[in-house]
């Protein structure tokens, strides 16, 4: 949890910054394959940078999912932590950080899935979803709000789309702007755009 005074600058927050990538859609039948988490403060600056992939027990044929997307390979999985390690050490990282990612529903959704199936309950604070800033400084949405595009339009990029720990990086960048934009300049004025 974060004991922040609400006058508490926006510079001097601290934010975990998660990306997650997963067999499909569905937090039921799908399962994460790779969690990344930057630790960056509201001025842009990263503190920590974390990946790993989840080794499980059994990694069927096709069972990896969509590999034409992300790329993960049943080999790299059986390098990865165990999901419980996984998730332990994603809780060290996140606490006293405010829980952030780029489409938080599904991230945390998949999270709190294995979380709950793995009994490791998560600590989080928040979540901040850098889509949904986004798309209310477009309420008409004339504008696509893909991290990929809305990246660009902050003049950042990656080249390494769809991996876990790149993506997190790429919205801890463009954090600071989104937060700028909806004039976010202390805690206090940040806890008005979580959930």
């Amino acid at each position: 949890m974060i004991d922040h005074d609400p006058s508490t600058p926006i510079r001097d927050v601290r934010f975990a910054v998660v990306d997650t990538e997963t067999t499909g859609l569905s937090t039921d039948d799908d399962r994460v394959l790779q969690i990344g988490v930057v630790v960056a403060r509201g001025d842009g600056s990263v503190e920590h940078q974390f990946v790993t992939y989840l080794k499980r027990l059994t990694w069927g044929f096709g069972h990896v999912g969509a590999f034409h997307v992300h790329g993960i390979t049943r080999r790299q999985l059986r390098r990865g932590m165990k999901p419980v390690e996984a998730l332990e050490m994603m809780n060290v990282l996140i606490d006293g950080c405010v829980f952030t990612a780029h489409n938080a529903k599904f991230d945390l959704g998949f999270l709190r899935s294995d979380s709950v199936r793995l009994e490791v309950p998560l600590k989080v604070t928040g979540p901040l979803c850098t889509l949904t800033l986004s798309r209310r400084l477009d309420p008409e949405r004339t504008m696509s709000h893909k991290l990929r595009d809305v990246a660009a339009r902050y003049g950042k990029s990656t080249d390494r789309p769809h991996d876990a720990l790149a993506d997190a990086l790429l919205t801890a960048a463009v954090l600071p702007s989104l937060l700028a934009a909806h004039r976010v300049n202390t805690y206090g004025d940040l806890a008005s755009h979580f959930g």
